[in-house]
């Protein structure tokens, strides 16, 4: 089922909220707004609200035999990238970067956040359907600059039925399956990235792939790989 809301704060708020108060949060279900006023991404930035984009949420309480829950960020990135695919049919244009974001001819297009309350990880994805905003210090794009706006609604159900998917053969296959397929849509290795770890300066290096529990391998300008497990990540083109 797919809720949607006129207007609300946030999306991942919302659901946290309820999850909290006790209310049943079903996994499955998503909640959709038309605007968010205190949307947000990552590292604490505000969400651009668009109007006609898609911003929404869903929960999903893993299961103590499933991957680590932070992997759902590849689960979430593969249903997003199939979902895209279908309204833009050009594989080469569309790449995956890690942790959490979707690039469209190298701008970002989509973003995912991942938080945790209690036993329930809530999923909150963003896409710039019809407006991409301008931010200081990475590209953006839209997919309207390619072809007609889609329509909001499908998308909804579109991304919700891949995710769900994509959920279930993290759950029946493990990790090991969705790494290789989340690698295969990602820029290629050797791609130069700039990466913020948490509490650091930035780090230079090259991609190397993924670790088996979905971690970055960051190949150093010495050759050493270094691993990481949080931070901020930029394509050093993607830039701008």
């Amino acid at each position: 089922m797919i809720e949607t809301l006129a207007e609300t704060g946030s999306t991942n708020a919302d659901l946290i909220a309820r999850v909290r108060s006790g209310e049943r949060v079903i996994e499955g279900n998503w909640l959709v707004a038309d605007r968010q006023t205190a949307g947000k991404g990552r590292q604490g930035r505000t969400w651009f609200d668009g109007a006609g984009n898609f911003m929404g949420s869903t929960a999903v309480f893993p299961h103590e035999r499933d991957p680590s829950p932070p992997s759902l960020a590849l689960v979430a990135g593969l249903a997003l990238y199939e979902t895209v695919l279908g309204l833009h049919a050009k594989p080469a244009e569309l790449s995956l970067k890690w942790p959490n974001d979707l690039l469209l001819n190298g701008a970002k297009l989509a973003g995912i956040l991942l938080e945790r309350e209690g036993d329930a990880i809530v999923v909150g994805i963003g896409v710039n359907l019809a407006k991409a905003p301008a931010l200081p210090d990475r590209c953006t794009t839209a997919l309207s600059s390619f072809g007609p706006v889609p329509d909001r609604d499908h998308f909804a159900q579109s991304l919700a039925a891949h995710f769900a998917s994509e959920l279930e053969r993290w759950r029946q296959y493990g990790l090991a399956p969705i790494i290789r397929r989340w690698l295969a849509a990602a820029h290629p290795e050797g791609t130069a990235l700039r990466v913020h770890p948490p509490g650091e300066g930035s780090v230079e290096g090259t991609f190397a792939g993924l670790t088996v529990d979905g971690a970055l391998s960051l190949r150093l300008p010495d050759g050493e790989a270094r691993i990481i497990h949080a931070g901020d990540v930029m394509l050093v083109q993607e830039e701008g």
